[in-house]
């Protein structure tokens, strides 16, 4: 007979798999009577494990919604697995001492096997910086923030924000989109029927939220696609509109295609739009294209080319 608390976590293990269980099942498994399931989930209960009673002919335990986590029971890649994941976020801003304190209280209830592996690969791994690709700190994540918009998804439930400090909207949340270490709720607003995608960063939520609405998705229903297209025209902090000397088809073969949209001038002309964080990031990837191009707006960024240009003319050895 395996000893109580061996039995108690065995017990957990298999009330975990979906279903309901009749006692003398649970009791075969264990090798014990019915009577010691009935007092082993008693003790469970008393840990606040929420263990429902099914009553009638196909009655038995099952594991209940509510109340504590049971303890994790993983095998060693699953252990991994997760452990890895956790290591990858440590660098996410906002989320550094969540990931490390969730990935200290995964080894602590990892059997001693299993925790010298996933020790040994934290203490072997770094991580290095989430986002290399621009010149700008990734925007911290708000774990609330994000639970908050993902239950007004589910759940059908208007939100009420103030968007980059400015704006007041009321709008109807449908999906939560993470890309290129940002987030982005995508939404309609409540009075235009408009479909925007909002940084999450960006938004501050308002309560009360607003009311219930009926789901009418979006057409086609790539969540994905849509806040790619939005980035390259409103989710930027820099935007700007460059004439390519080029066919739109060899513009959009060079770029990928979630940093712009390409918009045809003629057969010899394009326009591409685009954005970026920084007026520095915007000017090197213009500048990765590999074409002649022609920069008009926004100033700011005539300005910043303009200084790239001289700079690189003085770094040319003098003829």
């Amino acid at each position: 007979m395996l000893e109580t608390s061996r039995r108690l976590l065995a017990l957990l293990g298999l009330l975990q798999k979906p279903g309901t269980w009749p006692g003398e099942v649970l009791a075969a498994r264990l090798g014990v009577g019915e009577r010691t399931v009935r007092k082993d989930v008693e003790r469970l209960r008393e840990l606040d494990y929420p263990i429902d009673t099914i009553r009638g002919p196909r009655g038995g335990y099952r594991l209940g919604d509510q109340g504590k986590l049971p303890p994790l029971l993983l095998d060693d890649d699953e252990a991994v697995a997760i452990a890895v994941g956790l290591q990858a976020v440590t660098a996410v801003r906002g989320i550094e001492e969540s990931s490390a304190l969730a990935l200290a209280k995964l080894e602590h209830v990892l059997p001693s096997r299993l925790r010298r592996r996933v020790r040994a690969l934290h203490d072997s791994t770094s991580t290095g910086p989430a986002n290399t690709a621009t010149n700008v700190d990734d925007p911290p994540v708000d774990p609330a923030l994000l639970t908050e918009l993902a239950v007004a998804v589910r759940d059908h439930t208007g939100i009420r924000f103030v968007y980059r400090d400015d704006e007041h909207v009321e709008a109807e949340p449908y999906r939560l989109v993470s890309w290129q270490q940002r987030w982005y709720a995508v939404a309609r607003e409540r009075r235009t029927r408009e479909w925007r995608s909002y940084r999450v960063d960006w938004m501050r939520l308002k309560v009360p939220g607003g009311p219930r609405f009926t789901p009418d998705p979006l057409p086609g229903g790539d969540y994905t696609a849509f806040v790619l297209r939005e980035v390259a025209f409103t989710g930027w902090a820099v935007h700007a509109r460059i004439e390519v000397d080029a066919p739109a088809d060899e513009v959009l073969a060079r770029i990928n295609p979630t940093v712009g949209v390409v918009e045809t001038v003629d057969e010899h002309r394009s326009v591409l739009v685009t954005g970026g964080d920084s007026l520095e990031m915007v000017a090197v990837w213009i500048g990765m294209l590999g074409l002649d191009f022609h920069v008009a707006e926004p100033p700011e960024l005539v300005d910043h080319v303009r200084t790239l240009a001289t700079r690189y003319a003085g770094a040319l050895p003098q003829v």
